[in-house]
């Protein structure tokens, strides 16, 4: 195992157990499934999914850089500055991506298919933060892999950028309480849980808005962003409405969802 590899996956693990002993101290919302069998069927999710990119994507977008640096490739090759100023717009322009990304997968009906499993989820916590079908994983790498080469970005930034995208995955999923005043300030420089989770509202107007995973300003700047849910947080029902049936959401029915599921209007532009 290489030394990225390592770095990420002691981020991943820290910030899990961290973030879980946080949901058990102070919970934001009361669960309405059973935890155990969630758990069980995300972290498989999580566990398949890691191996499946490490079979089709040996160098990962690590290696992608090297080679970009290397080929003098990208927008951020082009001119001469210091390297934090390019390891730091390079985390912005990847975080910018990540957003189109995620509308993308919102708005085209295939694409929203795979997106929905990670929507399906009847609770959100810390787990619903890595819970992606493999095929929106392996289209997301191919994303991220392309963004990478065309700016140029350095290794380290890219992962800085990998190592901050599964840690704020995880923490703006967690069933975390933090105080209204804060979570108000700290959403001008971060997604906070209060925030994304609007964006897992069963309401297709709700749903689709809050796209960020780390930095907030994208949703501010192009109107997808939304304060607060029409039911409030304690209030609002998590999940998909055609999805309501834990028995189906396990590991098996989970991965079924695109091929056997109903996109029901969630697919941005059909219902806001």
């Amino acid at each position: 195992m290489n030394v990225d590899a390592v770095i990420r996956l002691s981020a991943f693990f820290g910030v899990l157990v961290v973030m879980a002993m946080w949901e058990v101290a102070a919970p934001r919302r009361r669960l309405t499934v059973a935890k155990s069998p969630r758990w069980v069927a995300n972290l498989s999710v999580v566990a398949l999914n890691t191996v499946v990119i490490r079979l089709l994507f040996v160098s990962g977008a690590t290696g992608m850089a090297v080679m970009s640096v290397q080929g003098g490739w990208g927008l951020l090759n082009a001119f001469d500055g210091p390297a934090w100023l390019k390891g730091l717009l390079a985390v912005v322009l990847l975080d910018l991506v990540l957003y189109l990304q995620h509308v993308m997968f919102h708005a085209v009906p295939v694409l929203w298919r795979f997106h929905m499993m990670h929507h399906a989820d009847l609770d959100v916590d810390v787990t619903t933060g890595a819970r992606f079908h493999p095929i929106e994983v392996v289209l997301s790498m191919g994303i991220k892999l392309a963004t990478v080469a065309l700016i140029g970005a350095a290794p380290a930034a890219v992962l800085a950028f990998e190592v901050l995208l599964n840690a704020s995955s995880m923490f703006n999923h967690s069933n975390v309480r933090i105080p209204v005043a804060v979570d108000r300030a700290l959403r001008w420089v971060v997604v906070t849980p209060d925030m994304h989770r609007i964006h897992h509202s069963i309401l297709p107007r709700e749903t689709n808005t809050n796209f960020g995973f780390n930095l907030p300003w994208w949703d501010r700047l192009l109107g997808t962003y939304r304060v607060d849910s029409l039911e409030g947080q304690e209030g609002m029902t998590l999940g998909l409405e055609q999805f309501r049936d834990p028995m189906r959401l396990r590991l098996g029915g989970m991965l079924a969802l695109p091929f056997t599921g109903d996109p029901g209007g969630y697919p941005f532009g059909r219902e806001l």
